[in-house]
Order: C-alpha cells, then sequence, then structure tokens
C-alpha cells in the first residue's frame, strides 16, 4: 500500500519574506510553494488532511510559555509601532537574555515586544509573521496525525510539515522552525504504546532542537548526520561527534558530522550507520529534510535522488512502525522528487 500523505493547507500560511542574516535582510528560502512541490510530487498517494489535535503532547514537548508566546507575539507586534517605525511587520528579536547577560541573576520578564522578542527567538533569521502560528500548530497537527494512522495500522505514514521543526528546542525557536514537530510525533509514539522510539535525523543540519529535548532520556534515542557545524555551519554550537546524551540519556545521542561536498557514498555510509543504530527500537521518526542534495541553496552536501532513495531502503528495511516528518529543502524545482525518492525507497524496502 502506498504511505499515506498527511498536510493541511493551513501550513501554507506562514510567510516569513526574509531573513536577517549577519544584519543584513536576505530572501526567504522557507516558502510555501514547498508544500505544494511535494504534494504534486506524491500525487500517487492518498492524500490525508490532518485533524485537529489538543496540545497535550506539544505541551510536554514544549514549555508552555514558548507556546503561548508564538501563539500571541505577532499580534502584540502589530499593536506596537514598529510598521510604523521601522516598516517592519515581523517580529524580530535583537536582544537576547543568553548566560553572557544574565550572570546567574534572574531576569525580570522584559515590558516591550520587542524586548521579550528574543526571549524565546535564538537568532534573527526566524521571523514571526501573519500566519506563522497557524502553519506552525498545523504542522504539528499532521505529525500527530500520521502517528494517528500508524497506530491505526499504516506501517508507515508521511507528514508533510512546514514551516520545519527539528532546530525548535523545549524552550526556544530558531532556524526556520518553530516547533519541533518531529519530538511531538516521537512522543507521541511513546504515548501510543512503543517502547523506545528512534529519531533519525537526515537533514544537511543538525537538529539541535531535537536533540535538546530527549539529551536526558534513553526512551527516545537521536541519530543525525549533517554537515559539519565546525566548517562554520548552522547550528553551529551544537552537532559535534562527541555529544552522547547525559543522565538516563548517556549514549542515546549520536552525530555523525560530514565533511562539505560529502556525495552519496560517504552520506550512505552514514546512514547505514544510524540505520544499525536505530535497529531494537519499536517505533521510528525520520526527520526528512532534502537540503543535503546538490542544487539546495541551503547546504554544501552533493546528495541525490538516488542517495535519498537508498536512504529509504536502508530506513524502511527496520520494519518497524514509522512516521516520516518533512524538515528542510529549498530547490523548488527539485525538492518534490527527492521527497518521492526517499518515500518510494522506504515505501519498497
Amino acid at each position: 500500500m502506498p504511505i499515506p500523505v498527511v498536510w493541511s493547507p493551513e501550513t501554507r500560511r506562514h510567510e516569513p519574506l526574509r531573513e536577517v542574516w549577519v544584519g543584513v535582510p536576505t530572501e526567504g528560502t522557507e516558502l510555501p510553494q514547498r508544500v505544494d512541490r511535494i504534494l504534486a510530487a506524491l500525487s500517487r498517494h492518498e492524500l490525508v488532511e490532518a485533524s485537529a489535535h489538543d496540545d497535550d503532547v506539544l505541551r510536554r514537548v514544549h514549555a508552555p510559555e514558548l507556546v503561548d508566546h508564538l501563539r500571541t507575539v505577532h499580534a502584540e507586534w502589530l499593536e506596537g509601532p514598529y510598521d510604523e517605525l521601522v516598516g517592519q511587520d515581523r517580529v524580530v528579536p535583537y536582544v537576547f537574555p543568553t548566560p553572557a547577560m544574565t550572570q546567574g541573576m534572574a531576569p525580570t520578564r522584559a515590558t516591550a515586544t520587542h524586548g521579550r522578542a528574543g526571549q524565546f527567538g535564538y537568532d534573527t533569521m526566524t521571523l514571526v509573521g501573519p500566519g506563522t502560528w497557524e502553519a506552525a500548530r498545523a504542522a504539528v497537527d499532521c505529525a500527530r496525525s500520521a502517528v494517528d494512522l500508524v497506530g491505526g495500522g499504516a506501517r508507515t505514514a508521511y507528514a508533510l510539515c512546514r514551516p520545519p521543526g527539528h532546530h525548535a528546542t523545549r524552550e526556544g525557536y530558531g532556524g526556520s522552525c518553530y516547533l519541533n514537530n518531529a519530538a511531538v510525533a516521537a512522543e507521541a509514539l511513546r504515548d501510543a504504546g512503543h517502547g523506545s522510539v528512534a529519531v533519525v535525523d537526515l537533514d544537511a543540519h543538525h537538529g539541535n532542537g531535537t536533540q535538546a529535548i530527549f539529551w536526558d532520556r534513553a526512551d527516545v534515542r537521536y541519530g543525525s548526520l549533517h554537515v559539519d557545524p565546525a566548517a562554520g555551519w548552522f547550528p553551529h554550537y551544537f552537532g559535534h561527534a562527541h555529544e552522547t546524551g547525559a543522565g538516563e540519556g548517556s549514549g542515546a545521542t549520536r552525530n555523525l558530522p560530514l565533511p562539505e561536498g560529502t556525495g552519496d557514498g560517504t552520506w550512505l555510509d552514514a546512514v547505514r550507520e544510524l540505520t544499525a543504530y536505530a535497529a531494537g527500537a519499536d517505533a521510528l521518526v525520520v526527520s526528512l529534510g532534502v537540503d543535503a542534495a546538490a542544487d539546495d541553496p541551503e547546504s554544501p552536501l552533493q546528495v541525490t535522488a538516488d542517495g535519498y532513495a537508498a536512504a529509504g531502503r536502508l530506513l524502511g528495511s527496520l520494519g518497524v512502525p514509522a512516521v516520516l516528518v518533512q524538515e528542510g529543502g529549498y530547490h523548488l524545482d527539485t525538492i518534490g522528487g527527492l521527497v518521492a525518492a526517499y518515500v518510494d525507497g522506504h515505501e519498497h524496502a
């Protein structure tokens, strides 16, 4: 049976327009058109519109304060003078209460919206605009609905989540990610009775948010292959091989940083290693970023559609219930074919 594709028209509502990178506004690449390109490429599969779910799992994965902030901050921003004064109708942080500022002191909640913007947003690239909350929340419903389908007997379900989520931590958002769809899927699979869940992250960038959420847990293991952050790539501070978890989660995290220019051969060797690492888990979540492809503007890796198809066969061979969660992939002309290559490989494993 073809893998069902869960989606929501609401995920088109987020329109970042731009990013602010090293102080310069640049054109955004995480565009609503991504949804339609992927849908077109997966047209032979059954399309399932996501069902609404409550916030229970979401508020266990994320701090409730973060969820509430994302739900309300854009409306608060519009009530302020920012559009009139500087022509900015998106929420953009400019000051961050990092340990360098707080030095162990308990910060007081900022009064100004532009002050509070940096309490939860950890970079200047991830803007909040009209429709951002609705799209991010719909992406969570896509992930939850895919888990429901697996619970109902589907071997695998694909969640067309947009915006992506794997950079969102328990208490913060960044890297074009607002809510962590893969983490929600993993937590929901645990709730459904799966004793252990493996999250395998194929995105070109390390999923620091997913790693952070499950850092000290043994029941959800996290493995990622990605361009080496030591070569100057986002998220810079995390994704190194020495990061393996802490406490009960010690040894449950595995990172395989790859050099710039890595192509199918070395990349698939890393996929094989993570497939072996995931073996024995009762369920699987794949953070399916396809931005490791050669044409993608956001990374220097050189993976082909054949590489993604082979990765699908490798991870599909685990034979456990699986939820595929869309992460990155920003080249509109090829994103659909790359996603379809992986999904077809997983389906026919």
